[in-house]
């Protein structure tokens, strides 16, 4: 009964979604709160990390950085340089910024309401939008830097294992794809510009408003921040492989002086859009995504006092993200706590959740689902996030529903479908060379 009690709060926790196709095909959501005299704003492409061609892994990350580096002069309005168009944000309060992970590049905008400072803002982002500069000195400066945050992570003992594991992971997909400094050598400004103009197109745009504005406004909005991209045409990108699951186990071993053992093990997961998801997700909870109540962290930390973390995290997208389990501990004690956790995961697989286990984390996930859309910027990324994956414009609000349903069996057979004990790839980063 407790159990039951929780969903009600999650589903009035959720927001009412409004969905449309502009004429461009850009798909637009919005989420109206009137709260605020704000709205939060996300543009996403499918220009992610996973479209960099392989010499020049790390270009939708340069071509994100370079979007806030200046724009061309455009149509009235006069070229701003690094600085100017920094001032220009400023100076109406707002707030733009662009990145880019594995799936897609996001740009963001946070601005107040007000009539005029709205239409100002949106004249700044659509030149914007329209003519960044990509200005090459600014792309100079900006290797030299990410260089020298690349060669300080290479004395980071969990840098460099999470880079054994992603690579053992994923091999030759794109989300294998690491940048490193003979990558960005390969990239100058000119590149991201052509990355830009292939990507940046209104057909594929996902669009996505929370705050207070009216769908009509909102839709006025939107057609004017891409109507810049006209004359990028509308080019279908080529598919992207699914990530293969590995054939067999793999044990890294590398020798490094360090107080603290690294230990990663982890294989490709799931995508988000799998039928699976949610009860991997309650699957991942018990393992060891929920502190100190994981099977992990009981058996490691609070039964053998082998760690003082262990933790266990997904991360799907369009394709299968990579599962992990992380750990550290004493160089001596490294073998005795990777043959532990080896050892529960295997369990676990072989046996499922308890009962008890099952209704813990279903009532944990459903009672902290509120905190995920309890502002303005949350909402933004969880409803981007459905736009995304076309998702079904209620998932949000039947999700604590859908998990409070899922049985035991069910989340037992996603873990025996997804995860394969003896063919996961394990790295112990630490420890004396043999």
């Amino acid at each position: 009964m407790w159990l039951a009690l929780a969903v009600p709060g999650a589903a009035q926790a959720a927001p009412a979604i409004e969905h449309w196709v502009q004429p461009s095909g850009a798909r637009v959501h919005l989420v109206q709160t009137a709260a605020l005299p704000m709205l939060d704003v996300q543009i996403d492409l499918d220009a992610g990390s996973r479209r960099d061609p392989a010499p020049q892994a790390g270009l939708a990350q340069t071509t994100a950085a370079l979007l806030r580096a200046g724009v061309q002069a455009h149509g009235e309005r006069a070229a701003l340089d690094e600085n100017a168009l920094a001032e220009a944000w400023a100076d109406l309060g707002a707030q733009f910024s662009a990145s880019a992970t594995r799936d897609r590049l996001s740009l963001r905008l946070r601005t107040l309401t007000q009539p005029d400072l709205l239409q100002a803002t949106q004249d700044l982002l659509a030149q914007q939008l329209a003519a960044p500069a990509f200005a090459a000195p600014v792309w100079q400066r900006e290797r030299q830097r990410w260089v020298a945050r690349w060669q300080q992570g290479q004395t980071e003992p969990e840098v460099l294992a999470e880079q054994l594991l992603h690579a053992a992971v994923y091999g030759a997909h794109p989300y294998g794809q690491q940048a490193r400094p003979e990558t960005w050598a390969a990239i100058e400004a000119e590149h991201a510009r052509a990355f830009w103009q292939r990507h940046a197109q209104a057909c594929s745009a996902r669009v996505t408003l929370v705050g207070a504005i009216s769908r009509e406004r909102a839709d006025a909005l939107v057609r004017e921040l891409l109507a810049g991209w006209q004359g990028h045409g509308c080019t279908a990108l080529p598919p992207v492989p699914e990530v293969q699951a590995l054939a067999q186990g793999r044990l890294i071993e590398q020798p490094f002086a360090v107080a603290q053992t690294q230990i990663l093990i982890g294989q490709p997961g799931l995508a988000r859009r799998d039928p699976d998801f949610l009860a991997f997700m309650v699957a991942n909870q018990i393992l060891g995504g929920s502190g100190f109540s994981s099977r992990l962290m009981q058996e490691v930390r609070e039964r053998r006092g082998l760690t003082y973390d262990i933790h266990s995290r997904f991360v799907p997208g369009r394709h299968a993200g990579a599962f992990v389990v992380a750990t550290t501990t004493q160089p001596q004690r490294a073998a005795q706590a990777l043959a532990l956790v080896q050892e529960e995961i295997r369990r676990f697989v072989a046996d499922g959740p308890t009962q008890a286990e099952m209704e813990h984390a279903q009532a944990a996930l459903i009672n902290g689902f509120g905190l995920r859309l309890d502002s303005n910027r949350e909402l933004l990324q969880e409803v981007a996030a459905l736009a995304w994956h076309d998702l079904p414009l209620d998932d949000l609000q039947t999700w604590g529903a859908r998990v409070a349903a899922l049985e035991r069996a069910q989340v037992h057979r996603a873990l025996q479908r997804v995860l394969q004990p003896e063919r996961m790839v394990t790295v112990v980063f630490g420890g004396p060379a043999p």
